[in-house]
């Protein structure tokens, strides 16, 4: 059991093993679903790593997405931090609600992170009610992208992110102009933060094994950007975060030297004024306030 404890005392804690894990989860009937994208992190110096480049620690509001069976949960709480943990998995919320419900500095939101793609859900933001944050979290695939977008373009009480995704995301997030993986996600990325990669993952470090190798990022918002004023979302998202497809040759061509913008195909709603499609960042802000 962990001591509930606001003072600056960073507690011992073992993180829990794959075979605790296994039996937690087997305790209720419950097992790893592959369409909620649940890969649990099992490799305990990545766990703390994670929690350590994040620098969170006594007092600090930290939103978790993602929570698991709660072993990143666990030594977020052992640092003195408030937690904020949402889960969509129903069996695993009450597993979260059965061995942290007494701890003072753990809220649970059961449900989505998200309502549609652009917006937090009204329970996650209401727990957060505008309060500034650090995201801390072992992220779900499908839930990565459009989380973290929502939170640098709407969210700058988000004060950084420090998550664990799948690696082509974490490619796109640090994309420079005119390289393959350069699009929409780099764009937004670059104009309102620091990123890097802090780590790669194997597919060993999870459970189950993902198919794919996952990256440990850190998002650090730009300071001299913490009051950025909202662009309102397009009307049509379709066009705004186009198809792996489509993205590369776009934004490659549009953002390479001496190479002419091909544009949205024809059919496609565009989110940006034609004339975007040559601008770095730093200009696209100017430009993004006008449309």
């Amino acid at each position: 059991m962990i001591a509930c404890v606001r003072a600056p005392i960073v507690q011992c804690v073992v993180p829990q093993t794959l075979s605790e894990i296994r039996g937690l989860l087997a305790s209720r009937g419950l097992s790893p679903r592959h369409a909620l994208g649940q890969n649990f992190l099992i490799d305990h110096n990545l766990l703390r790593r994670l929690v350590d480049e994040s620098g969170v620690g006594a007092g600090d509001l930290v939103l978790e997405v993602g929570p698991g069976t709660g072993t990143l949960t666990e030594e977020l709480l052992a640092r003195g931090c408030e937690v904020i943990a949402c889960e969509l998995d129903r069996g695993l919320a009450g597993l979260l609600r059965n061995r942290l419900g007494n701890e003072a500095r753990f809220t649970l939101v059961e449900g989505d992170c998200l309502e549609g793609k652009r917006a937090l859900s009204g329970a996650l933001a209401g727990a957060l009610a505008g309060r500034p944050f650090t995201l801390v979290a072992n992220l779900p695939y499908g839930s990565a992208t459009p989380l973290m977008l929502t939170l640098l373009v709407d969210h700058p009480e988000c004060r950084a992110m420090f998550a664990t995704i799948q690696r082509e995301v974490a490619d796109r997030l640090a994309a420079r102009p005119g390289s393959k993986a350069y699009g929409p996600l780099a764009v937004v990325a670059s104009l309102l933060a620091r990123v890097r990669t802090v780590a790669a993952l194997a597919p060993e470090c999870f459970w189950p094994r993902p198919e794919v190798t996952s990256a440990m990022v850190a998002i650090e918002r730009t300071p001299t950007l913490r009051r950025w004023t909202r662009v309102p979302w397009p009307t049509s998202a379709k066009g705004c975060l186009p198809s792996d497809a489509s993205r590369s040759a776009r934004f490659s061509d549009a953002t390479s030297p001496g190479r002419r913008a091909s544009g949205p195909r024809t059919g496609q709603r565009a989110c940006l004024p034609r004339r975007c499609w040559r601008c770095s960042a730093q200009r696209l802000c100017g430009t993004a306030r006008t449309v």
